[in-house]
Parts: structure tokens; sequence; C-alpha cells
């Protein structure tokens, strides 16, 4: 398992530190997150904006990637695709797992699933990581 609280620490004073992120697990093929709904996350009627849940689910994807790095090599995310099923409401906390589909030389594949309280799946999102040299 990599350390959560190093990973942790990497994000809190980044975006995914700024919605209130935070890492539950992390192994090399899945990651766990949850995020609070508050109010500045949320768009009319107190539901999350659908671009604060594809980017909670984009940074779980890409620290997911971070953990299974070879040596000397960085990733950016170079396509996700998201399927809204149901909001997530103001107050409510959702979870998040990341689970590995490819993983090769140059590029990995996640799928996050992000689910409600109740366990109702919100969405869905389906992302590549390219993985680069460091430079």
């Amino acid at each position: 398992m990599a350390d959560l609280k190093a990973l942790q620490d990497m994000l809190s004073p980044l975006f995914p530190g700024l919605i209130g992120m935070e890492l539950l697990e992390a192994q090399p093929d899945r990651i766990i997150g949850k995020l609070t709904v508050r109010p500045d996350l949320c768009t009319v009627g107190g539901i999350l904006h659908g671009g604060a849940l594809m980017a909670f689910a984009d940074t779980l994807g890409a620290v997911a990637t971070v953990v299974n790095l070879p040596p000397h090599t960085r990733t950016a995310t170079i396509e996700s695709k998201t399927n809204f099923f149901a909001a997530a409401k103001l107050g409510s906390v959702i979870a998040a797992e990341s689970t590995l589909l490819h993983k090769g030389r140059t590029m990995m594949t996640w799928q996050t699933a992000i689910k409600n309280e109740h366990g109702k799946l919100c969405a869905v999102v389906t992302q590549t990581q390219l993985i680069l040299p460091t430079t």
C-alpha cells in the first residue's frame, strides 16, 4: 500500500486540497477517496457541480498513476469521459474508487465510480494517463 499521508500531503496545497478531497486507500490497482459536498462546490439547487465531480475523479486517476509510475517519469491526463447518473446533494459525502483497466509502458487507463452516501452511482469516469519522462 502506498503512503497515504505522503500522497495527501502532496495534494493538500494544490487544487485537490482546495476542494477538500481526502484519500482513504491507495494500492497499485485501486485508489479510494471521499469528498464532502460544500456550498462553494455546488451549482444552483445545492447540487455538486459536474466540474467538481470530474476534478475529483481526475485526481484519483492521476494519483493511481503516480503510485504506479516507474522512476524518472511523470503523468498527465490525455483523455477523460464522464457519464453522470445521479446528483450529489449539498452536505452529503461522496466516495469514489478508481480501478485499473490498463497498465502499459506509456499509458494507464483508470475507471472511477463515484457513489453517494446511500451507495447510488452518481458518475463513472474513464480516463487515460500518459506516462512521460521527467525533464
